[in-house]
């Protein structure tokens, strides 16, 4: 009866291995610096990240544009147009189209005065890592 029992754990130990192997690559363990996304997310606040896709109204981390010299490698932002929208009003003079063209999107800080697409521009959709799930403060 004892054999049987200890023939479980190698399987289940297997499993756990999957599942952490699975969990490693499809989420990312963030920390935010910064107060641009206040008052959803604030400095030091720690987020989980989903490998994937994302629609407007998500919150995603993206890689910062390599034009943009600041002391950071990724950012996260809210995205308010994707490929097919119509470009906000406010975004439209760095965006320099009416419609979001192809493969790009506009984000948006939460905070009023945060860095966004109003100094950014078009974000290319390859530099998104993923869109923020935890914790779900919105």
């Amino acid at each position: 009866m004892k054999t049987g029992r200890l023939a479980v754990i190698p399987v289940a130990l297997s499993a756990a291995a999957v599942a952490l192997v699975w969990a490693r690559r499809r989420f990312i363990l963030v920390t935010v610096k910064g107060d641009s996304m206040k008052p959803t997310y604030g400095h030091g606040q720690r987020l989980v990240v989903r490998r994937g896709g994302y629609s407007v109204g998500d919150v995603v981390m993206f890689r910062s544009p390599a034009t943009m010299t600041h002391d950071v490698d990724w950012m996260v932002k809210r995205a308010v147009a994707v490929s097919g929208d119509p470009v906000p009003a406010d975004l439209a003079p760095r965006a320099g189209a009416v419609i979001v063209p192809s493969g790009k999107l506009l984000v948006r800080s939460d905070a009023p005065d945060g860095l966004d697409s109003r100094q950014l521009g078009l974000i290319d959709d390859r530099d998104v890592v993923g869109v923020v799930r935890v914790p779900r403060n919105y």
